[in-house]
């Protein structure tokens, strides 16, 4: 009787195991849907260097300053940008400095301003990404480019200046090099 009893216990084990594997296998049953064109924009939002997809808006470093503080910025990245527990936001600016040497800090070492609009944009504030409006994102911008000496404190930064500003590392990096299928990528690079 108990041998009986395993060998049935084995079959059901078998029969749920393909059962189940079926069921994977199946066509779905109205569970999701495809997005529309309209949730597609809305889940769009990437920002280019040109800037064409920039929404409406601006600020200045004063009022990104005031929003640095407001928004809980100092708490992550400290006062001044600096002494935080997350990255640093001003870059070391001692005179003869090269760019490499001044620190991984976004407002210095990126090739597009418009770059650090985006990453504002969809990464902060922790915790509640999303939620700064386009001007709020705009004065951010400004006071970030502002206190690494990219942008003068007045400057207005919208659609139309931002895409304009010339960051800290130049043009050397911001051109894509001109690359064909099953070629290497950069010259002297070994892939």
């Amino acid at each position: 009787m108990g041998a009986c009893r395993m060998a049935m216990l084995r079959a059901l084990t078998c029969v749920l195991l393909l059962g189940s594997s079926a069921l994977a296998q199946s066509p779905t049953y109205g569970v999701g849907s495809t997005p529309t064109a309209e949730e597609l924009r809305a889940w769009d939002i990437s920002i280019g260097p040109t800037g064409a997809e920039l929404p409406p808006g601006h600020g200045t470093a004063k009022e990104g300053a005031l929003l640095y503080r407001q928004k809980g910025c100092a708490g992550c990245h400290g006062a001044t940008g600096t002494g935080g527990t997350a990255p640093v936001l001003k870059a070391r600016n001692e005179p003869n400095l090269g760019i490499w040497e001044r620190g991984r800090v976004l407002p210095v070492r990126s090739p597009f301003a418009t770059t650090v609009w985006d990453y504002i944009n969809r990464a902060m504030p922790l915790n509640r990404e999303g939620t700064l409006t386009a001007d709020e994102v705009y004065a951010l911008t400004a006071f970030l480019l502002y206190i690494n000496e990219v942008i003068p404190e007045d400057e207005v930064l919208d659609q139309q200046s931002l895409p304009k500003v010339k960051m800290p590392i130049g043009d050397r990096y911001a051109a894509l090099p001109d690359w064909k299928p099953k070629t290497r990528r950069l010259k002297g690079y070994p892939y």
